[in-house]
C-alpha cells in the first residue's frame, strides 16, 4: 500500500481541524484561567488580614483594666475559631451563592461543588473563600470592643454565631455578591466600610445598650493597663490592612498598588489630625490618641481604597478624626458604655467613609451620575446600619433574657480573667 495514499487524507484532516483545535485550546485557557501572580498575592493578603486579628487583640487588650486583659484578647481568638467553622459550613454559601438579592442559599455549604479547578476571576475559588473568610473572622471580633469587661464568654459565642448568620452574611451578600441588591444599585464599597466596620460598630452599640454600663468607679473604667500593647496593636492592624484593602481587587495590578498607597496616606493624615485635636482639647498628645487616629484613618479609607486617589485619601484622613473624636465624646452625653469605642471609630468612621467614597471617587460606577452615586451611598449606609442595629439589638436582647449576656456583678468586679479563665494576664513577682 502506498504510504502517501494513507497519510494524505490524515494530513488533510489534521490541517482542516487544526484551527478548531487551537481555538478550542484558546477558549479553554481563557475561561477563568488561574493567574499565579494574582493567586500568590491573594494568599499573602489573606494571611495579612488574618494577622490583623492578633493585632486587634493587642489593641483592645491594652486599653482595658488588667483584670480583664485576657478575656478581652480571648474574644478575638474565639472569633477565629467560631467563625472559621461557621464560614466553612454555611457562611460563605449564604454570602456568595444564589440569585436572591438579599441572601444566598446552601449550594456552597461545606464548599460543595468547589475543587482545585474552580475559579473566581483569575484566582482559585478556595482563595476567594479564604480571603473573604478573614473578613468574616475579624468583623465579630470588632464588636467585642463595645461590650468588653462585662460579658459571659458563652453568651459572646452564641451572639457572634447568630449575628454573623443573620447580619454579616446577608449584608455581605447585599454589597459584594453579583446578585446583591446594593451591588446592583452600584453602591461603592471596595473593602468593607459598610459590610465590616459600620455594621460591627452599630452591633456593638446595640449590644452595649442592651447589657448596660460596666460596674465600678467611672474614673477607673477608662484606665488602660498597657498602652504598649495598644500602640503595637495599631501598628499590626495597619500592617495587615494593606492586605485588607489592596487585596480587595483580587488581582495584582495598578489598582492594588493605589489601594496600598492610600492605605498608607489616610491613616497618617488621620493620626496627625487626631493628635492636633487632642492637643487642642487636652493639651496632651497621647499614644492612645495616635493609635485611635491610625485606626480611624484605616476605617474611613476602607470603602474608598479602590476608588480614590492620593488627594482624596489625604482629605478623608484629615476629616475622619474630628468626627470620631466627637462621636467618642458623645457617649458620655448619651449615657451608653462603648468600652473601647467600637461604635465611635468603626461605626461612625465606616459610615463617614462610605459617604465620602461617593464624593472623592475618581470614577463613578458605570451609568451613574454624581447625584445617583451619592444616593446609592446614602442608601447603603442607612440600610446596612438600620438593619444591623435592629437585628443586633434583638439578638442581644434574646440572649440576655434567656442564657444571660452579662456576667454576674460580683464576678465582674473580681475580673473576667480570674472568673472565666482562672488565669491572670500578668503575674509579676
Amino acid at each position: 500500500m502506498n504510504i502517501q495514499l494513507v497519510l494524505r487524507p490524515v494530513l488533510f484532516c489534521f490541517l482542516f481541524l487544526l484551527p478548531n483545535i487551537l481555538l478550542a485550546e484558546g477558549e479553554t485557557g481563557t475561561v477563568n484561567p488561574i493567574d499565579k501572580s494574582d493567586t500568590t498575592w491573594m494568599l499573602v493578603s489573606s494571611a495579612l488580614v488574618f494577622f490583623m486579628i492578633p493585632g486587634l487583640s493587642l489593641f483592645y487588650g491594652g486599653i482595658v483594666r488588667s483584670k480583664n486583659v485576657l478575656s478581652t484578647m480571648m474574644h478575638s481568638f474565639v472569633a477565629i475559631i467560631v467563625m472559621t467553622l461557621q464560614w466553612t459550613i454555611f457562611g460563605y454559601s449564604l454570602a456568595f451563592s444564589g440569585e436572591n438579592p438579599y441572601i444566598g442559599n446552601f449550594d456552597l455549604a461545606f464548599l460543595d461543588g468547589i475543587d482545585i479547578n474552580s475559579t473566581k476571576g483569575s484566582i482559585p475559588t478556595y482563595v476567594h473563600f479564604l480571603f473573604q473568610g478573614m473578613f468574616a473572622l475579624i468583623t465579630p471580633a470588632l464588636i467585642s470592643g463595645a461590650i468588653a469587661e462585662r460579658i459571659k464568654l458563652s453568651a459572646y459565642i452564641v451572639f457572634i454565631l447568630v449575628w454573623s448568620t443573620l447580619v454579616y452574611d446577608p449584608v455581605a451578600h447585599w454589597v459584594w455578591a453579583d446578585s446583591g441588591w446594593l451591588f446592583k444599585m452600584n453602591a461603592l464599597d471596595f473593602a468593607g466600610g459598610t459590610v465590616v466596620h459600620l455594621i460591627s460598630g452599630i452591633a456593638g452599640l446595640s449590644a452595649a445598650i442592651v447589657i448596660g454600663k460596666r460596674k465600678g468607679d467611672p474614673g477607673l473604667l477608662t484606665h488602660p493597663n498597657n498602652m504598649t500593647y495598644t500602640l503595637l496593636g495599631s501598628g499590626l492592624l495597619w500592617f495587615g490592612w494593606f492586605g485588607f484593602n489592596a487585596g480587595s481587587g483580587l488581582a495584582v495590578n495598578g489598582l492594588a498598588a493605589r489601594a496600598f498607597l492610600v492605605t498608607l496616606v489616610a491613616p497618617a493624615a488621620a493620626c496627625a489630625s487626631w493628635l492636633l485635636i487632642e492637643w487642642y482639647h487636652t493639651n496632651k498628645a497621647t499614644a492612645l490618641g495616635a493609635a485611635s487616629g491610625i485606626v480611624a484613618g484605616l476605617v474611613v479609607i476602607t470603602p474608598a481604597s479602590g476608588f480614590v486617589g492620593i488627594k482624596g485619601a489625604l482629605i478623608m484622613g484629615l476629616l475622619v478624626s474630628p468626627l470620631c473624636y466627637l462621636a467618642i465624646l458623645l457617649k458620655g452625653k448619651l449615657k451608653y458604655d462603648d468600652t473601647l469605642d467600637a461604635f465611635g471609630i468603626h461605626g461612625a468612621g465606616g459610615a463617614f467613609g462610605a459617604i465620602l467614597t461617593g464624593i472623592f471617587a475618581l470614577e463613578l460606577a458605570e451609568g451613574m451620575t454624581f447625584e445617583s452615586q451619592m444616593m446609592a451611598q446614602i442608601i447603603s449606609v442607612v440600610a446596612t446600619g438600620f438593619y444591623s442595629f435592629v437585628a443586633s439589638y434583638l439578638i442581644a436582647f434574646v440572649i440576655e433574657k434567656t442564657i444571660g449576656f452579662r456576667i454576674e456583678e460580683d464576678k465582674e468586679i473580681t475580673g473576667l480573667d480570674q472568673e472565666i479563665h482562672g488565669e491572670k494576664g500578668y503575674d509579676i513577682r
